[in-house]
Formats: C-alpha cells, sequence, structure tokens
C-alpha cells in the first residue's frame, strides 16, 4: 500500500504543534479501575510537584478521577532558551504572556496534580510565544 506524498516535503507551517496525553490518561484510569495499577502506581507525585501544585496552581473545576474529594489543580512549567534546566513554574497568565512576549521556542507542560491523593498526569505540551521576523 502506498501513501501519498506531500507536494512540499515536512508539515505545513514553520512552528510545532502541541501534544495531548488524554488518551494516555483515560488508558492509565481504565488500567487504574480495573485492578491492573494500584493505587501507589498512579498517585506518586514528586515532593516538588506537590509543593508547587500547593503554591502556584490553578485551581481546576474538575474533581479528582482517583479519589474524587478533591478539585485537581493544573501545574504549567515552561522550558526554553535561557530558562532553568528544570524549567520556570508559570502561576499567571500574566507570567504565561510575558514569556510569550520573549520568543517562540519555549513549551508548556501543563499538569494535573491531585494535592489529596496525589494524582498527577501531564495533560499535554504546547508551544507558546510569538515568531520574531
Amino acid at each position: 500500500m502506498s501513501f501519498l506524498q506531500p507536494d512540499v516535503p515536512g508539515r505545513p507551517g514553520q512552528a510545532p504543534g502541541s501534544v495531548d496525553y488524554r488518551f494516555a490518561r483515560r488508558q492509565t484510569l481504565f488500567q487504574f479501575r480495573a485492578g491492573e495499577l494500584t493505587r501507589s502506581d498512579v498517585c506518586d507525585a514528586h515532593s516538588e510537584l506537590m509543593r508547587v501544585a500547593i503554591n502556584c496552581s490553578q485551581k481546576s473545576t474538575a474533581k479528582c478521577p482517583v479519589c474524587e474529594e478533591r478539585q485537581l489543580r493544573f501545574v504549567r512549567y515552561v522550558f526554553g532558551p535561557r530558562l532553568p534546566s528544570g524549567g520556570r513554574v508559570v502561576a499567571s497568565r500574566a507570567e504565561m504572556r510575558a514569556l510569550g512576549d520573549r520568543g517562540s521556542n519555549f513549551r508548556c507542560y501543563t499538569v494535573e496534580v491531585c494535592i489529596e491523593c496525589r494524582w498527577n498526569h501531564l495533560l499535554q505540551i504546547e508551544p507558546i510565544g510569538r515568531d520574531k521576523q
């Protein structure tokens, strides 16, 4: 079986796209509910991630899919040139806009975290910023 070749090599556009991990999240939760994974397998947030979730996160409207007791929190880390190797925690939209104005080689990693049971899952990776041409 042959596949159609694009007229132009590479994919369209100059900027990379985002990656969504909802299917991986759904599969993890399915395995947990089926008994294939234990609670300690899925509720294993690192202490630094928990600290950031408690102090520098945005509250979600959804409850934790594991314990169903607390609202989830969104933690956002930005990685890119001239940022710390561990990324930079972004707590507000104003900070995100300021980083976006600096350039286009930044990636924002959004992680959902439950501060009750330590559930955590990477939700998406997306480019931020504008092109400086």
